[in-house]
C-alpha cells in the first residue's frame, strides 16, 4: 500500500526538524573548557532546549540565564531558564534582559561565555535605550510585524532601539571570550540578523537605518522615529575573543528532508532555503511551479517533492487569524484547486505559526472546494488574513506543538504518490 501523502509530508517534517535537533547540532562543537567560569547565555524560542542539551554535553561546572517564549520551557539543573512574551515584547523580557546582562558582568579573561542564540531573540530581549520605554517597543514590533518587511530589514531597525543587540552584550562581557552558537533562522544564515545577534557585533549606521526607512515606506511610532532622527554612529566598545559558528539551519534541514524523500523512493528538488517576499505571492509561485512540474515532468518525474525554505512575510490588511505559512497555503491551496495528484505542507520548524497554536497547514487539490462546502469562503479569508480560521473549518491544521528548535519556515509540495 502507497505511503499516505499527508504522513509522507509529516515525515519530512520531523526529518527536517531533527537535524535542527540541539543536541545533535551542539555535538562535536564545543570549546574547551577554559580556566575560568563558564556562563551560558541565550534568547529564543529554542533556547531552552539548546541549554539542555549544552547541560548534558559540557564536562564541568557552568551557570548562566537564558530566555525562551511563554510554554517553551526545558528543565535544566545549572542555568536558569526565563520565558518572556514573543512576538510583542513584555516586561518579563525586560526583566530577562537585566538578567543576561548581569550573567556576563564582571568577568575574567580566563571566563567563558557560551552564547546559545536562536530565532526569537529580538522579541525576548527588549532593553530599550535612554528615553525609550516598553510600550515604545512594543509599538514598534506591532509595527515592523505588520509592516510585511524581511526579517533582516526589521532586525536591522531593532538594534537601533536596543542596549543589547548588535553585539552589545558580547561587549560587555570582555575581558571573557565569547563562543555563540547559532540556529539560524533567517534566509542566507547571517549570524548577526539571528535574534538581532546580542553577540555578534554587526551594527547598523542610523543613517542608512533612517534612509531604507524613507525609502520603504515604513510607518514608526513617533517616538522612536525621533529618537532615530537623534541616534549617531557609534563605535563598537573593544572586545575580547570572539567567535561565532552556525550550527543548524534551514539549508541543512532541507538536505535531511530531501535525502528521507529519496531513501523513499521519490525524487527531491530542493528549490532554495532561502525565499522571501509577501506569503500569497510566494505561493503562486509555488503553485506555478508544481503545475509546471506536473505537466512536463522537469526537473524531476513524478512521484516529486518540492523543498524549500526562508521566511515568507505577511502585510496586515485586516485582523484575522493565522500566520505566514498557514496564508501561503491558503494562497496555495486556491491556485491549485482541481488539480489532483498535488498536495502540499508549509510549516514553521519552531511549531507555532504567527501567534497562533498550529505550525502550518495541509492543502491539496480538493482544499478550497472543501473549504466552499463547509461555508468557507478561501478568497475572503485570504483577504482578510485568516487563513487559520480556513483551515480549521475543515480539519486541516498542522499541530505540533513547540519543536524545541527553529529553522523557519518549511514548505513541502509533493506531486504524485509516495511508493511503498
Amino acid at each position: 500500500m502507497a505511503t499516505a501523502p499527508r504522513q509522507f509530508l509529516s515525515d519530512l517534517f520531523d526529518a527536517a526538524v531533527a537535524a535542527a535537533d540541539p543536541l545533535r547540532a551542539l555535538r562535536g562543537n564545543l570549546p574547551a573548557r577554559p580556566k575560568g567560569r563558564t556562563v551560558v547565555v541565550g534568547a529564543g524560542k529554542g533556547a531552552a532546549q539548546l541549554a539542555q542539551a549544552f547541560e548534558t554535553l559540557w564536562d564541568g561546572p557552568i551557570e548562566g540565564v537564558v530566555v525562551t517564549r511563554y510554554g517553551y520551557g526545558a528543565p535544566c539543573k545549572a542555568i536558569k531558564v526565563l520565558e518572556a512574551a514573543h512576538p510583542v515584547p513584555d516586561a518579563a523580557g525586560i526583566a530577562a534582559a537585566a538578567a543576561l546582562k548581569d550573567a556576563v558582568r564582571d568577568l575574567e579573561s580566563d571566563d567563558l561565555v557560551i552564547a546559545l542564540i536562536c530565532g526569537g531573540g529580538s522579541s525576548l530581549l527588549p532593553d530599550p535605550p535612554g528615553g525609550l520605554t516598553l510600550n515604545d517597543l512594543q509599538e514598534l514590533n506591532e509595527a515592523l510585524l505588520a509592516s510585511g518587511e524581511p526579517i533582516s530589514v526589521m532586525n536591522d531597525i531593532r538594534k537601533c532601539f536596543s542596549e543589547i543587540n548588535g553585539g552589545r552584550l558580547a561587549e560587555l562581557a570582555a575581558p571573557a571570550s565569547v563562543c555563540t552558537f547559532v540556529v539560524s533562522d533567517v534566509p542566507g544564515d547571517d549570524p548577526g540578523a539571528v535574534a538581532s545577534g546580542p553577540t555578534v557585533i554587526d551594527r547598523p549606521d542610523p543613517a542608512a537605518v533612517r534612509t531604507m526607512i524613507a525609502a520603504r515606506g515604513i510607518v514608526l511610532p513617533a517616538s522612536c522615529v525621533s529618537f532615530l532622527e537623534r541616534l549617531e554612529t557609534s563605535p563598537p566598545a573593544d572586545a575580547t575573543s570572539l567567535s561565532t559558528q552556525v550550527i543548524a539551519s534551514a539549508a541543512l534541514s532541507l538536505d535531511a528532508a530531501a535525502e528521507l524523500a529519496r531513501a523513499r523512493g521519490v525524487n527531491a528538488w530542493v528549490m532554495s532555503d532561502r525565499i522571501e517576499g509577501e506569503a500569497r505571492d510566494v505561493a503562486r509561485v509555488h503553485a506555478a511551479l508544481a503545475l509546471q512540474t506536473a505537466k512536463t515532468g522537469f526537473p524531476h518525474d513524478a512521484p516529486v517533492v518540492l523543498l524549500s525554505g526562508g521566511e515568507t512575510t505577511v502585510t496586515l490588511r485586516h485582523k484575522g487569524r493565522g500566520g505566514r505559512n498557514s496564508e501561503f497555503q491558503l494562497a496555495l491551496a486556491l491556485a491549485v484547486e482541481g488539480h489532483d495528484g498535488i498536495h502540499a505542507l508549509a510549516a514553521d520548524t519552531d511549531g507555532i505559526d504567527g501567534s497562533e497554536d498550529n505550525a502550518g497547514a495541509f492543502v491539496d487539490g480538493s482544499t478550497a472546494t472543501q473549504m466552499r462546502s463547509a461555508k468557507v469562503d478561501p478568497q475572503h479569508h485570504l483577504h482578510g488574513n485568516d487563513a487559520y480560521s480556513a483551515f480549521a473549518a475543515i480539519g486541516d491544521l498542522f499541530v505540533t506543538g513547540p519543536t524545541g528548535t527553529n529553522v523557519n519556515d518549511f514548505r513541502a509540495i509533493l506531486i504524485g504518490t509516495p511508493p511503498d
